[in-house]
């Protein structure tokens, strides 16, 4: 399973059924880096040999762009059914190998 790094604005309920997959996943409140940037937030993750989870599109795949040695940055749209969000990243996340390096890009199925 996969070790998760959820950004400030990441829904916990998410996290919390990713966590019932048995995926690792800390959140940026419980690492106490409430305010970091966006760029200190991928630091912290690649320190700590995590996959970054955000909301945050256009921010960390300008970011992947600029810096491709992480341990992978998951990027979502909004969901508000968090049990489809959580199945959809499981999903996308367990079919690979290993994240590192790569942008895997989780969309809101079509209404």
């Amino acid at each position: 399973m996969a070790s998760l790094y959820a950004d400030e604005q990441f829904p916990l309920p998410v996290v919390e059924l990713l966590r019932t997959f048995g995926h690792d996943v800390l959140t940026v409140q419980e690492s106490g880096n409430i305010g970091f940037s966006d760029p200190e937030v991928l630091a912290f993750a690649v320190k700590n040999n995590c996959a970054v989870l955000t909301q945050n599109r256009r921010d960390y795949i300008r970011l992947h762009r600029l810096q491709q040695n992480h341990a992978g940055i998951i990027v979502c749209t909004d969901d508000r059914n968090f049990e489809r969000l959580a199945t959809r990243i499981n999903g996308a996340i367990s079919t690979v190998e290993s994240l590192k390096g790569k942008l895997i890009r989780v969309n809101r199925p079509p209404e």
